[in-house]
């Protein structure tokens, strides 16, 4: 075992997670990573204490998509370890890079029963790209390596990293050193793909761009934009790639992903041609969009297209997505101008505008949404929880640039939103940090507003208080007519604010919503808006949806 004094293979992860660039480790220790914490405890890594482990998941997510750097998190065997996995698959499924770091039991025990024991490799391998046990010393920098080179890989994703406890205190030889972090080389499509794909764009009678998150992920945002201008084709965007392109672009047709078919749905319903531009299919599913399998797409991304029978590509663009965008561009022409989108979108906008000025209390989602907007700059930061709030935020908060609104929407995970908050302000320390939840989100992992109080991020949270899983109740009601085993009781949010030593502010009336949304932001604190929400407004959705499908 290795001597206080003497380096063991616990200080070498801490050296090779710091040739990886890693700022923060968010976490809980245990007596099974003892010697990982000693030997972060003389690192420049910031080591974050959260309350529970999930919520340390949760970060390391978020982190991860706002930088795209892999976000790391680190718990303790067994019940840890069991803690991380939402947040782990959460981020495996949404294109996160991260790198989840276990303690285990040591090597002697692990062929009998033994106390806390589960084979954690097996357990995290249908939800990260690698999970590996670090069996020998000698193999540690190769496994972290590794790790953070699938995690950080188009698409990226979650790895694991497991460490016996007997492993991780054994001696080194000094001559076992990081290995250097690794960039992939950028590759670029064929010629002829892209002569295929112009070709093809300038000849199609109503084509529609369909941008997912690698739009995102690979910095397109510009290209994309400038794609469509020049081309006169519609954008629709994922809900994880909000702010692809300016919601208040001409060409702009905002955001498709909501359980029931809106303006994109008939936009893409009607289209000749559907340009799949850093699309991944676990985004929004080919079968609601292209349900007979009968539409021509073009595929643009920087890896080949999923296998699904009702994505078949026509033409594959693989490469770099900017350098695709630009070079099928400067191939193409177009000179019509997408005059059915274009009337659509006025109707979208007219829409949107109507809830402006209502003063409805409960307050009606589409008026706190239009509030929000109105506070948070192009620049600053929205973090969605999951639920009705969801539905709402990816129909009526639209974003101006990319990263301004983060959805879980791959694996939709409930609770992201607080510890995503966190992450976010981490990363973002001058730019305002806007948790939305619903109030069964928030009670999922509020236990982390006193990690925030004691980093000092001051976001704000705006409760969407219903008392009631609202989601699930929509869709029994829209199915049933009735619902059953939604509803619940709050805590007093406002006191429960104060004694987490942060500030708690209660909506009474809809003209109250924006000056509080001020007060909370100037705050040098932590701060939480409950806000008592009209959800009679779920069916009504319904109902307009609708009617609107079948009146376009």
């Amino acid at each position: 075992m290795c001597e206080k004094s003497k380096r063991c293979t616990a200080d070498l992860l801490v050296e090779c997670l710091e040739e990886e660039g890693v700022k923060y480790i968010f976490g809980i220790p245990g007596e099974e990573n003892l010697a990982i914490m000693r030997a972060l405890e003389n690192s420049k890594i910031q080591f974050i204490t959260v309350r529970h482990e999930q919520g340390a998941a949760f970060m390391a997510d978020v982190y991860g998509r706002l930088t795209g750097k892999a976000g790391v998190c680190l718990a303790t065997l067994g019940p840890g370890a069991t803690n991380l996995v939402t947040g782990v698959a959460d981020a495996d499924s949404d294109g996160a890079p991260l790198v989840a770091i276990t303690g285990q039991v040591g090597t002697e025990r692990m062929h009998i029963t033994s106390h806390q024991f589960l084979d954690l490799v097996k357990m995290f391998e249908p939800i990260t790209r690698r999970t590996k046990m670090v069996v020998r010393p000698d193999t540690v920098n190769e496994i972290v390596r590794l790790a953070f080179k699938y995690a950080e890989r188009e698409k990226p994703g979650a790895c694991h990293i497991d460490l016996p406890v007997n492993i991780g205190m054994m001696s080194i030889d000094n001559s076992e050193r990081p290995l250097q972090k690794q960039y992939p080389i950028k590759e670029y499509a064929s010629v002829h793909t892209l002569d295929e794909a112009a070709e093809m764009i300038s000849y199609a009678k109503s084509p529609v761009i369909l941008a997912g998150s690698g739009v995102i992920r690979s910095h397109a945002a510009k290209e994309l934009t400038a794609f469509a201008e020049k081309l006169k084709i519609p954008v629709i965007n994922t809900m994880m790639a909000k702010g692809a392109i300016p919601f208040d672009n001409k060409y702009a047709m905002w955001t498709i992903g909501i359980p029931f078919s809106d303006y994109q749905n008939k936009l893409l319903e009607r289209a000749s041609l559907v340009i799949a531009v850093g699309y991944d299919i676990i985004e929004y599913a080919p079968s609601k969009w292209n349900k007979r399998g009968d539409v021509d797409i073009i595929h643009i991304d920087a890896a080949s297209a999923d296998i699904n029978k009702l994505y078949q590509a026509n033409i594959e663009v693989v490469g770099d997505i900017p350098d695709s965008l630009k070079r099928i561009m400067q191939r193409t022409a177009r000179l019509q101008e997408p005059k059915e989108a274009l009337a659509m979108r006025e109707k979208m906008v007219a829409e949107h505008e109507s809830y402006a000025a209502d003063k409805a209390f409960p307050m009606k989602p589409q008026r706190i949404l239009n509030d929000v907007r109105k506070i948070m700059g192009p620049d600053d930061i929205v973090i969605s929880d999951v639920g009705a709030n969801k539905v709402w935020i990816a129909r009526h908060y639209n974003c101006y640039k990319p990263n301004t609104c983060i959805i879980s929407n791959g694996f939709a995970t409930m609770g992201i939103a607080v510890p995503g908050a966190i992450a976010a302000k981490l990363v973002n320390p001058d730019k305002k940090i806007l948790a939305i939840t619903g109030d069964g989100g928030f009670m999922m992992n509020c236990q982390e507003f006193e990690t925030a109080i004691r980093l000092g991020t001051n976001f704000v949270t705006l409760i969407f208080n219903d008392c009631s899983y609202g989601l699930i109740k929509w869709k029994q009601e829209d199915h049933y007519k009735h619902s059953y085993g939604v509803d619940f009781t709050n805590p007093d949010f406002v006191k429960f604010a104060e004694s987490m030593h942060a500030a708690g502010f209660r909506i009474k009336k809809a003209e109250e919503l924006i000056p509080t949304l001020e007060k909370a932001f100037s705050l040098d604190v932590p701060a939480i808006i409950d806000c008592q929400v009209d959800y009679s407004e779920n069916m009504k959705l319904t109902e307009h949806l609708q009617q609107l499908m079948q009146g376009i």
